[in-house]
């Protein structure tokens, strides 16, 4: 029987020997420890930040905000097309479609995709440290922490040993709801006069929900069907889902509906 040392060295060499040799010399992806601490920082950040500016007038971000916002969007379209265009000219199935581990111009084009996704979502971090610089402490949720703090660490694992195949269709919807979702960013932070156009706040939640249902059928699918790509990676993809359909559903439900039934 192994001793729990050897066991957390085998742990240790089985995650650096079975990664994926195309997208190992990329940035944060071979070991799990770039990311370990990025998480580790956001998580000091986001409990010391609400205490450092405490005391402090919120900053004035504005002309950060704008340029963040919508370099979001360019980037998320950006994403969104490259996976919709790899996707299309490599024939994928969207039903069942195993990792393409070839070094062809396609299989690394799709496996870039990936990794600028997943980097996508260390910047995404940022939102965290905006709403701390600008106190609105309201925004930092037990949701948003951990969607945002949990992402790094599925995206990392995707780039890791699944950079492509049907990881792409969780890709292909993120990007397209994140494209919509900094565009409204983007324009409330152009200011107060904008509000006349942003009535569809409440369909952003809609959509990602919309989301969050369809990457479950997805996946889920995909644990009864006899498809050559990881049935652990989806089931944990199908579990993590549930748990975002919860935490959104309740919010939606707190934000939209609650607040409707006390004014009547």
């Amino acid at each position: 029987m192994a001793s729990p040392g050897q066991s957390v060295e085998s742990i240790h060499q089985w995650i650096f020997e079975n990664g994926d040799k195309r997208t190992d010399p990329w940035l944060l992806v071979y070991s799990p420890m770039p990311v370990v601490y990025i998480f580790l920082i956001y998580l000091g950040v986001v409990w010391a930040g609400p205490k450092l500016m405490k005391h402090r007038e919120p900053l004035d971000l504005k002309p950060l905000l704008i340029v963040y916002n919508f370099t979001m969007v360019c980037m998320s379209v950006y994403m969104f097309h490259e996976f919709l265009v790899t996707s299309l000219l490599s024939n994928y199935s969207y039903l069942c479609q195993p990792v393409d581990y070839s070094t062809s111009p396609l299989a690394m084009r799709m496996a870039k995709a990936c990794w600028l996704f997943f980097f996508s979502k260390v910047i995404e971090l940022a939102d965290t440290v905006f709403f701390i610089l600008r106190k609105k402490n309201n925004q930092l949720t037990f949701l948003h922490v951990y969607h945002h703090g949990t992402m790094i660490f599925n995206w990392w694992a995707g780039v890791k040993y699944l950079a492509g195949g049907q990881s792409f269709f969780i890709g292909l919807l993120n990007t397209f709801v994140h494209s919509v979702m900094y565009s409204y960013y983007g324009l409330a932070a152009l200011g107060p006069h904008m509000q006349k156009y942003l009535w569809w706040k409440r369909y952003l939640t809609s959509l990602q929900l919309v989301q969050f249902l369809l990457v479950s059928a997805h996946t889920g699918y995909n644990l009864f069907t006899d498809c050559d790509f990881s049935k652990a990676m989806n089931a944990y993809v199908f579990t993590y889902c549930i748990s975002l359909i919860a935490l959104f559903s309740n919010f939606y439900y707190q934000s939209y509906l609650n607040t409707k039934a006390k004014k009547m």
